[in-house]
């Protein structure tokens, strides 16, 4: 069975949402990430960057010794070829869907990361940051707007590059953003929200709902690193 080492972010959602689309047994394992268990040395030997989520593959295909996976967009890769799902088998249909991957991994992601920090974290509330994050996550929801203005999904049939993305615009009125605004990406968040295993993906977090802690509990943690923790 696979081992998924989970917090309840969008990262986090990403695997879920994919293993319940395919039906792969997994036992979830709580990384607190608001209380710090990022750093737990057993947790590190997994996931050198103290971030989740992160995979152990016991029975990987080539038959060897378990495989550990970091970071969201390599193991939606992994677990897209383990399974031949949700990924196109051939060339050109990969390619484009590995490019909208990387797209969510090298700017959704961040740049809504930081919309959330900025918005919602910082101590000290900074207009320039603020606008600016706010401005650059409405450019990327354009973007993707403007790609699903012909498709159905953001490469034709589903796949990992739209489990990537979904969870990203979960928090749209987090990051100042009014859907309305998108029809497009609109009716293509409606349509995953509906997907039953997106359903029993966001129920899986409800367990840990109770277990978050406040924005000053965790600012120390989540956001005060440097060479020294890890060096450390």
């Amino acid at each position: 069975m696979l081992e998924l080492y989970y917090w309840t972010t969008p990262n986090g959602h990403k695997v879920t949402m994919f293993l319940e689309e395919v039906g792969l047994p997994y036992q979830l394992i709580p990384i607190n990430i608001g209380k710090g268990e990022q750093f737990q040395p057993e947790f590190l030997k997994i996931a050198p960057n103290n971030r989740i989520p992160a995979l152990v593959d016991p029975a990987p295909s080539d038959g060897g010794a378990p495989i550990s996976i970091f970071e969201s967009g390599a193991i939606l890769l992994y677990l897209a070829d383990k399974t031949s799902s949700l990924i196109p088998a051939d060339l050109r249909g990969r390619t484009e869907v590995m490019q909208w991957l990387f797209w969510q991994m090298g700017g959704l992601g961040p740049m809504a990361g930081q919309n959330h920090h900025f918005s919602q974290y910082a101590p000290e509330k900074i207009p320039y940051a603020i606008n600016r994050y706010v401005n650059e996550t409405g450019r990327l929801y354009a973007v993707l707007d403007k790609q699903l203005a012909e498709r159905e999904f953001m490469v034709n049939d589903y796949s990992i590059a739209d489990i990537a993305c979904y969870p990203w615009i979960v928090p749209y009125e987090r990051q100042g953003q009014q859907l309305e605004n998108f029809p497009h990406l609109q009716r293509w968040f409606e349509a995953i929200k509906a997907r039953p295993a997106t359903v029993r993906a966001y129920e899986k977090a409800e367990a840990f709902k109770g277990q978050t802690v406040s924005p000053e509990q965790s600012r120390d943690l989540l956001f005060n690193q440097s060479a020294k923790t890890i060096q450390s």
